[in-house]
């Protein structure tokens, strides 16, 4: 599991396809070294550490994981967000973050807003689905807030430390990043889509639809 608060810019160094995508990043050593198995969240994707040292770590990508995602797209010399797993017991400051993209956003408008700026992604209206404003989303695995939504894309505003830490501050329009809506409304959604009418009938006091009590009833609140 990660927060979604970013720990490191790191450089893609290699990228080998030979019977499938391997990747290699560089990065500035972390206090604590990696660990070969461990998990790393890059550019919000969790995969696990092949083989490292105290400046570099090799990771192995899953053909489902390219499809979902932009690793693929990489080159060498491209800027990735990096994030190690959360300790137990560890200061939790974002949301709850698995690493399992949804799906890739694309860069439709930046909006200057005096010191700050506001992204919009196209997502498509799956992701958008399972979005809620003022709710949480993860983008490039940077935990964000949703300050717009619509059928098919989303806003986020980022602070100028956001901007300065993260690769979020050099996105150009057109550019592709992995989107991660939040895990409650993941399961909030699948619990609409396969609740039976009758079920609803029954359980909902407004005679139909998804309703708080439902979602509470559930333990989704």
């Amino acid at each position: 599991m990660f927060t979604g608060l970013i720990e490191k810019i790191g450089t893609v160094r290699r990228v080998s396809r030979g019977r499938g995508l391997v990747l290699e990043f560089g990065f500035t050593s972390w206090d604590e070294p990696l660990v070969k198995g461990e998990s790393v969240a890059v550019n919000g994707v969790c995969l696990t550490v092949a083989d490292c040292d105290a400046t570099r770590f090799t990771t192995h990508v899953l053909g489902e994981t390219e499809t979902r995602s932009t690793l693929a797209s990489l080159m060498p010399g491209a800027k990735v967000n990096l994030e190690r797993a959360m300790r137990a017991g560890a200061r939790f400051g974002g949301h709850v973050v698995q690493g399992h993209v949804d799906g890739r956003g694309t860069l439709a408008k930046r909006i200057a807003k005096g010191r700050d700026f506001a992204l919009v992604f196209k997502c498509g209206r799956a992701i958008a689905a399972a979005t809620v404003m003022k709710g949480s989303i993860a983008v490039n695995g940077v935990s964000l807030t949703v300050s717009g939504l619509g059928d098919d894309w989303l806003q986020v505003d980022i602070i100028p430390t956001t901007a300065q830490e993260t690769n979020l501050g050099a996105l150009k329009i057109g550019d592709e990043v992995n989107l991660e809506s939040d895990v409650l409304g993941r399961y909030a959604r699948r619990f609409e889509e396969t609740a039976s009418a009758e079920d609803v009938s029954e359980k909902s006091s407004s005679g139909g639809g998804l309703t708080m009590e439902m979602l509470a009833e559930n333990g989704f609140l």
